[in-house]
């Protein structure tokens, strides 16, 4: 079962975190506080609907890829799915190669 309560603190604190980004600048960014971060992370607060979307959208994501437990880097994702986009079929086909040699090797370190 998913803590939720804690969830939405330690995934904030995630994407920030990959984002290079202090509490206190992205509080104060999205004019706030400049605590109002570091206490979602902590639990002690949640943000308003509102203020959830202009997070996502300080970080560059979707509500959607937030709450994606499976995604761990979703910028990342973006990018990658970004330059996907641009190759012929031949080369989408070596990119799936490469991934499904990755996947075999990080099974096999399991």
């Amino acid at each position: 079962m998913i803590d939720y309560e804690n969830f939405f603190g330690d995934r904030l604190q995630q994407l920030r975190d990959l984002k290079k980004i202090s509490a206190r600048k992205m509080s104060l960014d999205i004019g706030q506080n400049a605590s109002y971060i570091n206490h979602i992370e902590n639990n002690k607060n949640f943000p308003t609907m509102e203020n959830f979307f202009y997070i996502c959208d300080y970080l560059k994501i979707t509500p959607e890829e937030f709450f994606a437990m499976d995604n761990p880097a979703p910028h990342q994702i973006q990018e990658i799915t970004k330059a996907l986009k641009t190759l012929k079929p031949n080369q989408l086909e070596t990119i799936i190669k490469v991934i499904t040699t990755f996947q075999e090797n990080n099974q096999g370190n399991k």
